[in-house]
């Protein structure tokens, strides 16, 4: 770290991973830290949103305050903006002043309608798999000066290498979780596929295929079914048998 002021963010960012619930979670303080650092150097108030798009899910959407979070679902919704090209292009997009700026005019209307004039969008390195910018809102014209932009460049830099490090964290606990479910499911097949054979003097092939069958007739799944087994074995009032 080359000062001071990147050494807190550093250990506030980590601080954040380290203690998350949750993605979401993570977004919010980092964009509450992002608009504490923006609104610092600029020596005016700013505000903070991001949008974490990744493969197969909805993007998710945090801000350091409602009106943030709210500007940057419109933008999403609108499918253009300065936040949205700066991830397009990999690099700072500036909104100046959106009295005077031909572009998104659509947006533009949403962001006077909420008392702010100039928008940056500065976007994060995730690698594969993710993409993510933060869309820093002011509510005066010529606030994000080029050293202003030059902070929340090098605030998205840090904030980018955490974000990195909780969607890995999540990653893998997505992983442990679905391989506990999956070793629960394979224990409760097994444990009713032997009760099924001791109730029917079958083998495990038969036993499983009248899991199997009996699965498909009620269309539910198969553990659901085998659950059912155990269940009626451990102590329900009326045992479950099923006929080979």
């Amino acid at each position: 770290m080359d000062t001071p002021e990147e050494q807190d963010d550093f250990e506030r960012l980590h601080d954040l991973v380290a203690g998350m619930d949750d993605i979401k979670g993570l977004l919010d303080g980092m964009t509450e830290l992002a608009a504490t650092a923006l609104s610092k150097a600029a020596g005016a108030r700013i505000e903070c949103a991001v949008a974490l798009h990744r493969r197969k899910r909805p993007a998710t959407i945090a801000g350091s305050s409602y009106q943030a979070t709210l500007l940057d679902g419109i933008e999403q919704r609108l499918g253009d903006g300065p936040c949205l090209q700066a991830l397009t292009t990999g690099t700072p997009v500036l909104l100046g002043d959106a009295s005077k700026d031909a572009r998104w005019p659509m947006f533009r209307r949403e962001l006077a309608d909420k008392g702010f004039c100039s928008v940056l969008g500065v976007p994060m390195d995730l690698g594969g798999g993710a993409s993510a910018a933060l869309n820093f809102f002011a509510s005066g014209a010529g606030v994000f000066t080029e050293e202003t932009t030059k902070e929340a460049e090098r605030f998205a830099d840090l904030a980018g290498n955490a974000l990195r490090l909780g969607l890995r964290i999540a990653a893998a606990e997505l992983r442990a979780d679905d391989l506990s479910a999956a070793l629960d499911h394979r224990t409760a097949i097994d444990m009713a596929r032997g009760i099924i054979m001791a109730q029917n003097r079958c083998t495990g092939e038969e036993a499983f295929d009248i899991l199997r069958r009996v699965s498909s007739t009620r269309n539910q799944k198969l553990h659901d079914v085998a659950a059912e087994v155990v269940a009626g074995i451990a102590g329900a009032p009326e045992k479950t048998y099923f006929e080979p």
